[in-house]
């Protein structure tokens, strides 16, 4: 029985293979049947899986290439962030940014358009400088920033082959530190929440939808000496010495303002420890940052419907990218996450008027995360899935890589 990392969704593949090598990947594809590629199973819904044979890539052993001169990585795509982190830091190097989990592998956060927080920062996958992948022909191909193919594949959602290696855009190592701030009203941080997300490198709400308080606002500072200061305020908040919003567990990354590497700050939970909450199912949207705060109105106002199903909703944002189907595309983006208890039917319900709410706002969906988006949804919000769906048709003609939720959301074509 393979199940997702939080144990809410079992792939009903009729097989699984786990991969070593690269070979083993070609030996698959040059068998008939539709494939899929599993990694680190941090997707919450059908997504990953396949009526043929699941290839879990996470087996083939991480390596790693530095090109110092051009400020590159290239790392084999089940590679977790984590590991690809050490391995940096021990030279000198950092990622330009990290997802709250530092346990999710390169190619699948890459291909979903996961992300982390921070006005000026993209999404995970905006730092993809190249990538090879396995097409339905079973050989090896080379996609660059630049080809023509390029903004469609990078968040390409497994839709056109097994992507195998990355090549990364890497910035010098840094440090910083993590504040907490607690007491901004609903009032003050929708009159000015660009106060509220440019209070750092990057900024994460978590919130609860009470009435009357955002929630403790958690701020990660990028540091020029261990001793640089940070503000004692926000808006009509405090700096406080709370613990984490997250918990007091030993899985959180260190905050109270001691500094420390980037790769032991920017991710929320440590790469040592087992993450977040478990049994969880999570839904996530991207909405327009000019419409951030008539957005929190609209979720605001359902409150005492989301409460007794929520273990807590983070807010961040993302900038724009040009990559075809990412969910920030061509906009900076504040991004409304839920984690909920494993309340299946409880969380289904709420999820249409969430979406309704939403919808003034042409919110677009975390592709791996829950929603109730069809084909005509994402259709109407994401302006270049009939031009991403075109390549993919064109790159796997037979159909190798599809399955009944790529054709659900409009990402490729049924077969019959």
């Amino acid at each position: 029985m393979t199940r997702n990392w939080a144990g809410t969704y079992e792939y009903t593949a009729p097989q699984t293979v786990a991969a070593s090598s690269v070979d083993d990947i070609r030996r698959v594809l040059a068998a008939p049947g539709r494939v899929r590629a599993l990694g680190t199973r941090h997707s919450f819904t059908d997504l990953p899986d396949t009526t043929g044979t699941l290839v879990d890539v996470t087996g083939i052993p991480s390596e790693f290439s530095l090109d110092a001169e051009s400020h590159a990585v290239t790392v084999t795509a089940g590679t977790r962030y984590g590991e690809l982190a050490l391995w940096l830091e021990e030279r000198g190097w950092a990622l330009r940014n990290m997802g709250s989990l530092p346990h999710i592998n390169v190619g699948g956060a890459s291909a979903t358009g996961t992300h982390g927080s921070g006005d000026a920062n993209p999404v995970l996958s905006a730092s993809v400088r190249s990538l090879r992948y396995i097409g339905a022909d079973a050989e090896v191909h080379e996609v660059r920033r630049g080809d023509t193919d390029f903004d469609a594949l990078v968040v390409g959602l497994g839709a056109y082959g097994i992507v195998v290696t990355l090549t990364l855009d890497i910035r010098p190592s840094f440090r910083m530190r993590q504040d907490i701030y607690t007491g901004v009203s609903w009032d003050a941080a929708l009159g000015d929440y660009s106060a509220v997300t440019g209070a750092g490198f990057s900024v994460s709400v978590f919130s609860r939808w009470e009435p009357d308080s955002i929630g403790p606002i958690l701020v990660k500072t990028r540091l020029e000496a261990d001793d640089g200061a940070v503000p004692d305020a926000i808006l009509d908040g405090v700096h406080a010495a709370d613990e984490s919003p997250l918990g007091g567990g030993d899985n959180v990354t260190e905050g109270h303002g001691v500094p420390g590497p980037w790769l032991l700050r920017l991710p929320h939970f440590r790469l040592d420890r087992e993450p977040s909450f478990g049994d969880e199912i999570q839904t996530e949207y991207f909405v327009a940052r000019r419409h951030a705060a008539d957005a929190l109105r609209a979720v605001r106002a359902l409150g005492d419907d989301i409460r007794p199903h929520l273990i807590v909703t983070e807010l961040r944002t993302a900038a724009a990218d040009d990559l075809w189907l990412s969910p920030a595309y061509q906009r900076d983006c504040v991004i409304i996450h839920f984690t909920w208890h494993n309340h299946r039917d409880g969380v289904w319900a709420l999820l249409p008027p969430i979406e309704e709410a939403l919808a003034p706002f042409d919110a677009r969906p975390h592709w791996g995360k829950v929603h109730r988006f069809d084909r005509a949804a994402i259709e109407r919000v994401h302006p270049r899935l009939a031009d991403a769906r075109a390549v993919f048709e064109r790159l796997d003609p037979d159909g190798r890589f599809v399955n009944d939720h790529l054709v659900r959301v409009g990402v490729r074509e049924e077969r019959g």
